[in-house]
């Protein structure tokens, strides 16, 4: 007597079969890592929606788009300097992102003293940066900014502004309160006999928040 033949599912139960299986789709990727880049993917099309309606917008107006050397200019001593505000911006975030880098090296080294103390020095540099954008909306509201006007030119400005950056600012937020939490388990050593796989989900999620502030960077502040 022959042995039973396994017949394979096909269609959509073979799908859903073999997407509810760990080993079968993804072999040895875990789903932490699987689906955060799933979720870094949906939102790479959201932000990246945002940013060509930015252009959209800019190219298609027939008022003047406000100078961004002006509007994003701070008085200091007397001096007029412009877009010093978002050069410390930026360069908080691209610190926050070595920072980050360095926590996951320790991760994979399992220094989790280490990797926890990074984690909360980049969750501070993010604070920073967040802290900062506030003082920037702060005093463009006190200018008479709103997404619905805007005296300094096109009134589209401030609805794309008020829109992505905060957008962007929202996400850095909830990396912040993300990578404390993860580093407070982390040093406790809750992460001690499954690994820290964990450190470099967070990494890719804060890498990630990262690389869009370039490109906003590069849209709003530069263009």
């Amino acid at each position: 007597m022959s042995a039973p033949v396994e017949i394979a599912n096909t269609g959509v139960k073979g799908l859903v079969t073999d997407w509810a299986s760990d080993k079968d789709a993804f072999k040895n990727v875990s789903w932490g890592k699987t689906m955060m880049w799933i979720f870094l993917l949906s939102d790479t099309f959201i932000f990246s929606c945002f940013l060509v309606g930015y252009m959209s917008v800019r190219m298609t107006t027939a008022v003047p788009w406000p100078i961004p050397s002006e509007v994003f200019a701070l008085t200091i001593g007397g001096q007029h300097i412009p877009l010093i505000l978002i050069a410390i911006m930026t360069f908080v975030l691209i610190t926050s992102s070595g920072t980050m880098a360095m926590a996951v090296n320790c991760g994979y080294r399992r220094q989790r003293k280490k990797a926890g103390i990074l984690m909360l020095v980049t969750a501070l540099l993010g604070f920073c940066f967040v802290g900062m954008q506030a003082f920037e909306w702060t005093k463009l509201i006190e200018e008479g900014v709103r997404p619905w006007g805007n005296p300094m030119g096109a009134v589209q400005f401030g609805a794309s502004f008020f829109m992505i950056t905060g957008f962007h600012g929202l996400h850095v937020s909830i990396g912040v309160v993300y990578l404390i939490t993860v580093a407070v388990k982390v040093l406790r050593g809750d992460y001690e006999e499954r690994g820290y796989e964990i450190v470099e989900i967070t990494g890719l999620y804060w890498h990630f928040v990262d690389l869009v502030w370039v490109f906003i960077f590069a849209f709003f502040y530069l263009w």
